[in-house]
Protein backbone atom coordinates (compact mmCIF):
# COMPACT_ATOMS: atom_id res chain seq x y z
CA UNK A 1 0.00 0.00 0.00
CA UNK A 2 1.35 3.59 -0.82
CA UNK A 3 2.45 5.51 1.82
CA UNK A 4 0.85 9.41 2.33
CA UNK A 5 1.60 12.43 4.50
CA UNK A 6 -2.14 12.19 5.63
CA UNK A 7 -4.91 9.55 5.86
CA UNK A 8 -7.38 12.62 4.80
CA UNK A 9 -6.66 16.00 3.26
CA UNK A 10 -9.19 18.82 2.79
CA UNK A 11 -9.41 21.71 0.80
CA UNK A 12 -11.67 24.35 2.21
CA UNK A 13 -12.12 25.50 6.04
CA UNK A 14 -16.05 26.70 5.47
CA UNK A 15 -18.61 24.27 7.03
CA UNK A 16 -18.04 21.20 5.11
CA UNK A 17 -14.88 21.27 5.64
CA UNK A 18 -14.69 22.01 8.87
CA UNK A 19 -17.65 19.19 9.85
CA UNK A 20 -15.25 16.96 8.23
CA UNK A 21 -12.05 17.82 9.28
CA UNK A 22 -13.21 17.91 13.18
CA UNK A 23 -14.73 14.74 12.64
CA UNK A 24 -12.11 12.65 10.82
CA UNK A 25 -9.25 14.31 13.82
CA UNK A 26 -11.22 13.02 16.32
CA UNK A 27 -11.73 9.58 14.97
CA UNK A 28 -7.87 9.31 15.37
CA UNK A 29 -7.10 9.88 11.02
CA UNK A 30 -4.08 11.82 10.41
CA UNK A 31 -5.85 15.30 9.12
CA UNK A 32 -4.78 18.05 7.02
CA UNK A 33 -6.88 21.25 6.68
CA UNK A 34 -6.34 24.09 3.69
CA UNK A 35 -7.76 27.43 3.82
CA UNK A 36 -7.05 30.07 1.04
CA UNK A 37 -8.41 32.41 3.29
CA UNK A 38 -6.81 34.39 6.30
CA UNK A 39 -9.14 32.38 8.91
CA UNK A 40 -11.28 28.92 9.04
CA UNK A 41 -15.42 29.49 8.96
CA UNK A 42 -15.66 30.14 5.68
CA UNK A 43 -18.29 32.83 3.59
CA UNK A 44 -21.24 32.20 5.89
CA UNK A 45 -19.37 33.27 9.05
CA UNK A 46 -17.78 36.49 7.54
CA UNK A 47 -19.48 37.26 4.82
CA UNK A 48 -23.03 35.42 4.79
CA UNK A 49 -24.85 33.89 6.88
CA UNK A 50 -23.49 35.37 10.31
CA UNK A 51 -23.41 38.67 9.55
CA UNK A 52 -26.12 39.45 7.52
CA UNK A 53 -28.57 37.56 10.54
CA UNK A 54 -26.87 40.16 12.47
CA UNK A 55 -27.37 42.71 10.08
CA UNK A 56 -31.27 41.47 9.87
CA UNK A 57 -32.05 41.93 13.69
CA UNK A 58 -30.58 45.18 13.80
CA UNK A 59 -32.96 46.50 10.92
CA UNK A 60 -35.77 44.33 12.58
CA UNK A 61 -35.27 46.28 16.08
CA UNK A 62 -34.95 50.01 14.09
CA UNK A 63 -38.31 48.98 12.36
CA UNK A 64 -39.90 48.24 16.03
CA UNK A 65 -38.73 51.80 17.80
CA UNK A 66 -39.58 53.30 14.51
CA UNK A 67 -43.07 52.08 14.95
CA UNK A 68 -43.89 51.96 18.55
CA UNK A 69 -47.30 53.46 17.99
CA UNK A 70 -48.41 50.05 16.74
CA UNK A 71 -47.96 48.39 20.14
CA UNK A 72 -49.98 51.27 22.38
CA UNK A 73 -46.13 53.17 23.05
CA UNK A 74 -45.30 56.56 22.31
CA UNK A 75 -44.07 57.78 19.07
CA UNK A 76 -40.30 57.06 19.05
CA UNK A 77 -37.78 59.34 16.58
CA UNK A 78 -34.25 57.79 15.81
CA UNK A 79 -31.51 59.84 14.49
CA UNK A 80 -29.65 58.65 11.03
CA UNK A 81 -28.37 55.43 11.42
CA UNK A 82 -24.06 55.46 11.99
CA UNK A 83 -23.27 52.45 9.78
CA UNK A 84 -19.85 51.82 11.39
CA UNK A 85 -21.27 51.03 14.56
CA UNK A 86 -23.48 48.33 13.33
CA UNK A 87 -20.63 47.44 10.76
CA UNK A 88 -18.57 46.87 14.48
CA UNK A 89 -21.51 44.68 16.26
CA UNK A 90 -21.17 42.61 13.20
CA UNK A 91 -17.82 42.18 13.76
CA UNK A 92 -18.03 41.33 17.09
CA UNK A 93 -20.29 38.89 16.45
CA UNK A 94 -18.10 37.30 13.74
CA UNK A 95 -15.09 37.34 16.06
CA UNK A 96 -17.49 35.22 19.37
CA UNK A 97 -18.06 32.67 16.65
CA UNK A 98 -14.93 32.73 15.25
CA UNK A 99 -13.65 31.05 18.49
CA UNK A 100 -15.49 28.16 17.57
CA UNK A 101 -14.03 28.14 14.21
CA UNK A 102 -10.46 28.57 15.39
CA UNK A 103 -6.89 27.80 14.41
CA UNK A 104 -6.50 26.73 17.48
CA UNK A 105 -9.42 24.55 18.67
CA UNK A 106 -9.01 22.47 15.06
CA UNK A 107 -5.12 21.90 16.67
CA UNK A 108 -6.36 21.04 19.59
CA UNK A 109 -8.73 18.12 17.81
CA UNK A 110 -5.64 16.73 16.08
CA UNK A 111 -5.71 18.88 12.92
CA UNK A 112 -2.90 20.35 10.95
CA UNK A 113 -4.28 23.41 9.43
CA UNK A 114 -2.47 25.31 6.74
CA UNK A 115 -3.45 28.36 5.03
CA UNK A 116 -3.12 29.09 1.57
CA UNK A 117 -3.99 28.42 -2.64
CA UNK A 118 -3.28 24.25 -3.32
CA UNK A 119 -3.20 22.85 -6.60
CA UNK A 120 -3.82 19.37 -7.46
CA UNK A 121 -0.39 18.27 -8.92
CA UNK A 122 -1.44 14.26 -9.28
CA UNK A 123 -4.23 12.19 -7.91
CA UNK A 124 -3.18 11.72 -4.63
CA UNK A 125 -0.97 15.18 -4.23
CA UNK A 126 -1.40 18.70 -3.80
CA UNK A 127 1.49 21.55 -4.41
CA UNK A 128 1.10 24.83 -1.42
CA UNK A 129 3.66 27.25 -1.39
CA UNK A 130 6.55 25.32 -3.34
CA UNK A 131 5.93 21.73 -1.05
CA UNK A 132 4.48 18.43 -2.26
CA UNK A 133 1.57 16.86 0.13
CA UNK A 134 -0.40 14.10 -0.02
CA UNK A 135 -3.26 11.99 1.35
CA UNK A 136 -4.99 9.08 1.04
CA UNK A 137 -8.01 10.66 0.73
CA UNK A 138 -9.07 14.61 -0.56
CA UNK A 139 -12.16 16.33 -0.17
CA UNK A 140 -12.76 19.83 -2.02
CA UNK A 141 -14.96 21.84 -0.18
CA UNK A 142 -13.76 25.04 -1.77
CA UNK A 143 -17.00 26.59 -1.47
CA UNK A 144 -18.69 29.14 -3.85
CA UNK A 145 -18.65 32.90 -4.51
CA UNK A 146 -21.01 35.61 -5.90
CA UNK A 147 -21.87 35.07 -9.41
CA UNK A 148 -20.15 37.37 -12.07
CA UNK A 149 -22.58 40.05 -14.20
CA UNK A 150 -24.28 38.65 -16.81
CA UNK A 151 -24.05 41.43 -19.00
CA UNK A 152 -20.30 42.36 -19.75
CA UNK A 153 -20.80 46.06 -19.65
CA UNK A 154 -21.61 45.91 -15.74
CA UNK A 155 -18.12 45.31 -15.41
CA UNK A 156 -17.49 48.75 -16.18
CA UNK A 157 -19.35 49.89 -13.04
CA UNK A 158 -19.11 49.67 -9.27
CA UNK A 159 -21.14 46.46 -7.86
CA UNK A 160 -20.53 45.32 -4.54
CA UNK A 161 -21.15 41.48 -3.56
CA UNK A 162 -22.35 40.36 0.20
CA UNK A 163 -18.48 40.22 0.14
CA UNK A 164 -18.70 44.21 1.02
CA UNK A 165 -22.20 44.62 2.42
CA UNK A 166 -21.49 44.33 6.34
CA UNK A 167 -18.00 46.61 6.42
CA UNK A 168 -19.71 49.48 4.48
CA UNK A 169 -18.52 52.95 6.25
CA UNK A 170 -21.20 54.87 6.09
CA UNK A 171 -25.11 53.66 5.54
CA UNK A 172 -26.05 54.37 1.58
CA UNK A 173 -28.54 56.71 1.06
CA UNK A 174 -29.52 54.72 -2.27
CA UNK A 175 -28.90 50.72 -3.49
CA UNK A 176 -30.18 49.10 -6.45
CA UNK A 177 -29.81 45.25 -6.20
CA UNK A 178 -29.15 42.89 -8.95
CA UNK A 179 -31.42 39.58 -8.60
CA UNK A 180 -34.50 38.60 -6.18
CA UNK A 181 -33.31 35.47 -4.47
CA UNK A 182 -32.84 35.08 -0.71
CA UNK A 183 -29.53 37.19 -0.40
CA UNK A 184 -31.08 40.19 -2.54
CA UNK A 185 -34.47 39.92 -0.43
CA UNK A 186 -33.04 39.95 2.76
CA UNK A 187 -30.92 43.01 1.94
CA UNK A 188 -33.17 44.70 0.38
CA UNK A 189 -35.37 44.56 3.53
CA UNK A 190 -32.43 45.12 5.91
CA UNK A 191 -31.16 48.29 4.14
CA UNK A 192 -34.54 50.08 3.53
CA UNK A 193 -35.05 48.89 7.32
CA UNK A 194 -32.51 50.86 8.19
CA UNK A 195 -33.19 54.55 5.79
CA UNK A 196 -31.86 53.45 2.75
CA UNK A 197 -34.11 53.58 -0.49
CA UNK A 198 -33.62 50.17 -2.26
CA UNK A 199 -34.74 49.41 -5.87
CA UNK A 200 -34.98 45.39 -6.64
CA UNK A 201 -34.66 44.81 -10.25
CA UNK A 202 -35.95 41.29 -11.19
CA UNK A 203 -35.42 39.48 -14.63
CA UNK A 204 -38.77 37.25 -14.12
CA UNK A 205 -41.74 38.12 -13.02
CA UNK A 206 -41.34 36.66 -9.21
CA UNK A 207 -39.32 36.93 -6.47
CA UNK A 208 -37.51 33.67 -4.60
CA UNK A 209 -38.01 32.02 -7.88
CA UNK A 210 -37.39 28.37 -6.23
CA UNK A 211 -40.81 29.56 -4.01
CA UNK A 212 -44.57 28.66 -4.98
CA UNK A 213 -45.88 31.87 -6.24
CA UNK A 214 -48.44 32.74 -3.79
CA UNK A 215 -45.57 32.36 -1.05
CA UNK A 216 -42.89 34.82 -2.25
CA UNK A 217 -45.71 37.32 -3.27
CA UNK A 218 -46.62 37.26 0.06
CA UNK A 219 -43.18 38.13 1.24
CA UNK A 220 -42.99 40.87 -1.98
CA UNK A 221 -46.04 42.60 -0.49
CA UNK A 222 -44.83 42.84 3.16
CA UNK A 223 -41.35 44.78 1.61
CA UNK A 224 -42.81 46.87 -0.74
CA UNK A 225 -45.31 48.42 1.85
CA UNK A 226 -42.44 48.83 3.87
CA UNK A 227 -40.98 51.25 0.83
CA UNK A 228 -39.05 48.33 -1.29
CA UNK A 229 -39.43 48.81 -4.35
CA UNK A 230 -39.59 46.30 -7.33
CA UNK A 231 -39.54 45.76 -10.63
CA UNK A 232 -40.08 42.89 -12.13
CA UNK A 233 -39.80 41.00 -15.44
CA UNK A 234 -37.13 43.86 -16.30
CA UNK A 235 -33.64 43.11 -17.87
CA UNK A 236 -30.58 45.53 -17.52
CA UNK A 237 -29.82 46.92 -21.05
CA UNK A 238 -27.09 49.68 -20.57
CA UNK A 239 -25.16 50.97 -17.26
CA UNK A 240 -22.54 53.90 -16.42
CA UNK A 241 -21.20 55.56 -13.84
CA UNK A 242 -22.20 59.32 -12.75
CA UNK A 243 -19.81 61.19 -10.66
CA UNK A 244 -19.19 57.74 -8.69
CA UNK A 245 -22.93 56.47 -8.76
CA UNK A 246 -24.12 53.39 -10.82
CA UNK A 247 -26.53 54.31 -13.51
CA UNK A 248 -28.66 51.65 -15.03
CA UNK A 249 -31.09 51.65 -17.57
CA UNK A 250 -34.09 48.81 -17.61
CA UNK A 251 -36.23 47.51 -19.85
CA UNK A 252 -39.70 45.34 -19.34
CA UNK A 253 -41.17 42.88 -21.93
CA UNK A 254 -42.84 45.72 -23.67
CA UNK A 255 -39.99 47.60 -24.46
CA UNK A 256 -40.45 50.19 -22.15
CA UNK A 257 -37.59 51.82 -20.35
CA UNK A 258 -36.58 53.10 -16.85
CA UNK A 259 -33.51 55.10 -15.21
CA UNK A 260 -32.32 53.66 -12.25
CA UNK A 261 -29.79 55.75 -10.26
CA UNK A 262 -28.29 55.26 -6.62
CA UNK A 263 -24.95 55.66 -4.57
CA UNK A 264 -24.45 51.81 -4.57
CA UNK A 265 -25.71 48.72 -6.55
CA UNK A 266 -25.42 45.00 -5.23
CA UNK A 267 -24.83 42.58 -7.02
CA UNK A 268 -27.35 38.90 -6.07
CA UNK A 269 -27.52 37.27 -9.20
CA UNK A 270 -26.92 33.86 -7.68
CA UNK A 271 -23.37 31.83 -6.74
CA UNK A 272 -20.40 30.45 -8.98
CA UNK A 273 -18.48 27.01 -7.20
CA UNK A 274 -14.52 27.99 -6.54
CA UNK A 275 -12.89 25.74 -8.37
CA UNK A 276 -10.41 27.89 -10.35
CA UNK A 277 -6.86 27.16 -9.70
CA UNK A 278 -7.23 23.64 -8.07
CA UNK A 279 -5.90 21.88 -11.64
CA UNK A 280 -8.99 19.57 -11.46
CA UNK A 281 -8.59 19.17 -14.98
CA UNK A 282 -4.64 18.02 -14.63
CA UNK A 283 -6.29 15.42 -12.63
CA UNK A 284 -9.05 14.69 -14.97
CA UNK A 285 -11.98 15.49 -12.44
CA UNK A 286 -15.19 15.64 -13.79
CA UNK A 287 -17.04 18.93 -13.24
CA UNK A 288 -18.23 22.28 -14.96
CA UNK A 289 -19.40 25.37 -14.56
CA UNK A 290 -22.39 24.57 -11.99
CA UNK A 291 -19.76 22.40 -9.61
CA UNK A 292 -18.05 19.17 -9.30
CA UNK A 293 -20.34 15.96 -9.70
CA UNK A 294 -20.64 13.70 -6.68
CA UNK A 295 -22.96 10.82 -6.43
CA UNK A 296 -24.39 10.22 -3.13
CA UNK A 297 -21.82 8.71 -1.17
CA UNK A 298 -20.28 12.53 -2.12
CA UNK A 299 -17.56 11.02 -4.50
CA UNK A 300 -16.20 12.41 -7.14
CA UNK A 301 -15.31 10.70 -10.44
CA UNK A 302 -11.99 9.41 -8.63
CA UNK A 303 -13.91 7.70 -6.03
CA UNK A 304 -11.02 8.70 -3.55
CA UNK A 305 -11.37 12.62 -3.62
CA UNK A 306 -14.83 13.44 -2.33
CA UNK A 307 -16.56 17.31 -2.76
CA UNK A 308 -19.42 18.55 -0.29
CA UNK A 309 -20.98 21.56 0.56
CA UNK A 310 -21.58 24.72 -2.10
CA UNK A 311 -18.71 23.42 -4.68
CA UNK A 312 -21.27 20.81 -5.71
CA UNK A 313 -23.90 22.43 -7.55
CA UNK A 314 -26.56 21.87 -4.77
CA UNK A 315 -28.17 22.78 -2.01
CA UNK A 316 -25.65 25.64 -1.06
CA UNK A 317 -26.93 26.13 2.73
CA UNK A 318 -24.39 25.86 5.59
CA UNK A 319 -26.86 23.16 7.17
CA UNK A 320 -26.95 21.40 3.90
CA UNK A 321 -22.97 21.70 4.14
CA UNK A 322 -22.57 20.26 7.75
CA UNK A 323 -24.53 17.37 6.73
CA UNK A 324 -22.95 16.46 3.44
CA UNK A 325 -19.76 16.32 5.63
CA UNK A 326 -20.72 14.13 7.95
CA UNK A 327 -21.91 11.94 4.77
CA UNK A 328 -18.03 12.47 3.68
CA UNK A 329 -16.77 10.97 7.67
CA UNK A 330 -19.43 8.02 7.04
CA UNK A 331 -17.37 6.89 3.78
CA UNK A 332 -14.07 7.76 4.00
CA UNK A 333 -13.47 7.56 7.74
CA UNK A 334 -15.95 4.67 8.89
CA UNK A 335 -16.11 3.22 5.34
CA UNK A 336 -19.81 3.08 5.91
CA UNK A 337 -21.86 3.39 2.51
CA UNK A 338 -23.84 6.53 3.96
CA UNK A 339 -25.91 8.17 0.69
CA UNK A 340 -27.44 11.75 0.58
CA UNK A 341 -30.93 11.88 0.78
CA UNK A 342 -32.50 15.32 0.37
CA UNK A 343 -36.25 14.40 0.81
CA UNK A 344 -36.46 16.58 3.80
CA UNK A 345 -34.10 19.04 3.65
CA UNK A 346 -35.44 22.61 4.97
CA UNK A 347 -34.61 26.25 4.07
CA UNK A 348 -35.42 29.26 5.27
CA UNK A 349 -35.12 33.17 3.41
CA UNK A 350 -34.65 35.58 6.68
CA UNK A 351 -37.55 38.30 5.58
CA UNK A 352 -39.67 39.71 7.96
CA UNK A 353 -42.11 37.32 7.11
CA UNK A 354 -39.63 34.73 6.95
CA UNK A 355 -40.42 32.37 4.55
CA UNK A 356 -39.59 28.47 5.31
CA UNK A 357 -40.06 25.71 3.33
CA UNK A 358 -39.30 21.59 3.34
CA UNK A 359 -40.35 18.69 1.02
CA UNK A 360 -41.87 19.78 -2.24
CA UNK A 361 -44.18 22.77 -2.71
CA UNK A 362 -46.35 22.85 -5.72
CA UNK A 363 -43.90 24.09 -8.58
CA UNK A 364 -42.18 20.37 -7.52
CA UNK A 365 -45.22 18.26 -7.14
CA UNK A 366 -46.16 19.52 -10.39
CA UNK A 367 -42.66 19.56 -12.22
CA UNK A 368 -42.46 15.56 -10.54
CA UNK A 369 -46.69 14.99 -12.15
CA UNK A 370 -47.44 14.14 -8.71
CA UNK A 371 -51.31 14.34 -7.41
CA UNK A 372 -51.71 16.84 -4.17
CA UNK A 373 -53.98 18.84 -2.32
CA UNK A 374 -53.15 21.85 -0.06
CA UNK A 375 -54.25 22.28 3.53
CA UNK A 376 -53.52 26.02 4.98
CA UNK A 377 -53.71 27.40 7.99
CA UNK A 378 -53.82 31.90 8.17
CA UNK A 379 -51.32 33.21 10.64
CA UNK A 380 -54.51 35.81 11.47
CA UNK A 381 -55.74 32.98 13.25
CA UNK A 382 -52.82 32.46 15.57
CA UNK A 383 -53.54 34.00 18.58
CA UNK A 384 -49.89 34.57 19.44
CA UNK A 385 -49.17 36.13 16.01
CA UNK A 386 -51.69 38.21 16.75
CA UNK A 387 -50.39 39.19 20.34
CA UNK A 388 -47.23 40.00 18.37
CA UNK A 389 -48.64 42.17 16.22
CA UNK A 390 -47.83 39.39 13.27
CA UNK A 391 -50.35 37.97 11.67
CA UNK A 392 -49.72 38.37 8.27
CA UNK A 393 -48.48 35.03 6.47
CA UNK A 394 -49.88 31.20 6.32
CA UNK A 395 -48.43 27.24 6.70
CA UNK A 396 -49.41 25.48 3.64
CA UNK A 397 -48.90 21.87 3.28
CA UNK A 398 -49.21 19.27 0.49
CA UNK A 399 -50.58 16.10 0.89
CA UNK A 400 -50.09 13.08 -1.82
CA UNK A 401 -53.21 11.23 -3.06
CA UNK A 402 -52.74 8.75 -0.13
CA UNK A 403 -52.91 11.60 2.05
CA UNK A 404 -48.77 11.53 3.04
CA UNK A 405 -47.39 14.91 3.77
CA UNK A 406 -44.89 15.61 0.77
CA UNK A 407 -44.36 19.51 1.56
CA UNK A 408 -45.03 22.53 4.24
CA UNK A 409 -44.13 25.91 3.27
CA UNK A 410 -44.39 28.59 6.01
CA UNK A 411 -44.77 32.42 5.24
CA UNK A 412 -44.79 34.07 8.96
CA UNK A 413 -43.26 34.92 11.69
CA UNK A 414 -40.21 32.55 13.28
CA UNK A 415 -41.24 30.39 10.11
CA UNK A 416 -37.96 28.99 10.13
CA UNK A 417 -37.77 27.69 14.03
CA UNK A 418 -41.39 26.30 12.77
CA UNK A 419 -39.98 24.55 10.48
CA UNK A 420 -38.04 22.47 12.06
CA UNK A 421 -40.74 20.46 14.00
CA UNK A 422 -41.39 19.48 10.42
CA UNK A 423 -38.06 18.58 9.70
CA UNK A 424 -38.39 16.25 13.07
CA UNK A 425 -41.90 15.00 12.04
CA UNK A 426 -41.33 14.50 8.35
CA UNK A 427 -37.55 13.07 9.27
CA UNK A 428 -38.91 10.83 11.50
CA UNK A 429 -42.00 9.67 9.97
CA UNK A 430 -44.49 10.73 12.64
CA UNK A 431 -48.51 10.55 11.33
CA UNK A 432 -49.93 13.42 11.29
CA UNK A 433 -52.53 12.05 13.86
CA UNK A 434 -49.27 11.85 16.04
CA UNK A 435 -48.59 15.33 15.49
CA UNK A 436 -52.84 16.89 16.17
CA UNK A 437 -52.21 14.84 19.29
CA UNK A 438 -49.62 16.35 20.58
CA UNK A 439 -49.97 19.33 23.37
CA UNK A 440 -48.43 22.50 22.60
CA UNK A 441 -47.99 25.32 25.06
CA UNK A 442 -50.60 28.12 24.53
CA UNK A 443 -50.30 30.57 23.10
CA UNK A 444 -47.52 30.02 21.32
CA UNK A 445 -46.68 30.17 17.28
CA UNK A 446 -45.98 26.41 16.96
CA UNK A 447 -49.72 26.21 17.26
CA UNK A 448 -50.54 26.37 13.99
CA UNK A 449 -48.43 23.23 12.97
CA UNK A 450 -50.70 21.40 14.98
CA UNK A 451 -53.58 23.05 14.00
CA UNK A 452 -53.40 22.06 10.23
CA UNK A 453 -52.84 18.61 10.94
CA UNK A 454 -56.06 18.37 13.24
CA UNK A 455 -57.73 20.60 10.24
CA UNK A 456 -57.08 17.36 8.01
CA UNK A 457 -58.43 14.73 10.94
CA UNK A 458 -61.40 16.92 11.28
CA UNK A 459 -62.66 16.42 8.24
CA UNK A 460 -62.94 12.79 8.86
CA UNK A 461 -63.56 12.53 12.60
CA UNK A 462 -66.42 15.01 11.63
CA UNK A 463 -67.79 13.68 8.39
CA UNK A 464 -71.54 12.41 8.08
CA UNK A 465 -70.43 8.92 8.03
CA UNK A 466 -69.29 9.14 11.57
CA UNK A 467 -72.29 11.18 12.84
CA UNK A 468 -74.56 8.59 11.15
CA UNK A 469 -72.95 5.91 12.12
CA UNK A 470 -72.47 7.36 16.17
CA UNK A 471 -76.44 7.95 15.96
CA UNK A 472 -77.15 4.43 15.42
CA UNK A 473 -74.71 2.52 17.94
CA UNK A 474 -75.45 5.40 20.57
CA UNK A 475 -78.61 6.75 19.86
CA UNK A 476 -77.16 10.16 19.92
CA UNK A 477 -80.23 12.68 19.68
CA UNK A 478 -78.25 14.85 17.07
CA UNK A 479 -77.90 18.65 16.82
CA UNK A 480 -80.46 21.10 18.14
CA UNK A 481 -82.90 22.20 15.62
CA UNK A 482 -82.97 25.83 16.20
CA UNK A 483 -79.52 26.25 18.77
CA UNK A 484 -79.33 29.97 18.50
CA UNK A 485 -83.11 30.60 19.24
CA UNK A 486 -82.72 31.97 22.99
CA UNK A 487 -80.72 34.66 21.79
CA UNK A 488 -83.21 36.61 19.48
Amino acid sequence: MASHDYDIGIIGGGAAGLTIAAGAARLGARTLLIEKEPALGGDCLHYGCVPSKTLIHTARLCHTIRHAGRYGLPAAETGPVDFSRVAARIREVIDRIQEHDSVERFCRLGAEVMFGRPEFTDEQSVILDGKRFSARTWVIATGSSPAPPRQEFLNRITCLTNRDLFSLPTLPSSMIILGAGPIAMEMAQAFCRLGTRVDVVQRSGQTLSREDRDMADLVMSAMAEEGVHFHLNATVVAAEEVSGRPRITIEDRDGNRSLLEAETLLLAQGRTPNIDGLGLETIGLVHDRRGIGVDRRMRTSHRHIYAAGDVTGRFQFTHAAGYEGGIVVSNAIFHLPRRTDYTWMPWCTYTDPELASIGMNEKRATEASIGYTVWSEEFSDNDRALAEGSGRGRLKMLLDEREKVIGVQIAGPRAGELISEWAVILGGRVKLSTLAGIVHPYPTLSEINKRVAGTVLSTRIFSDRVRKGLRFFFQLKGPVTDPCSRLR
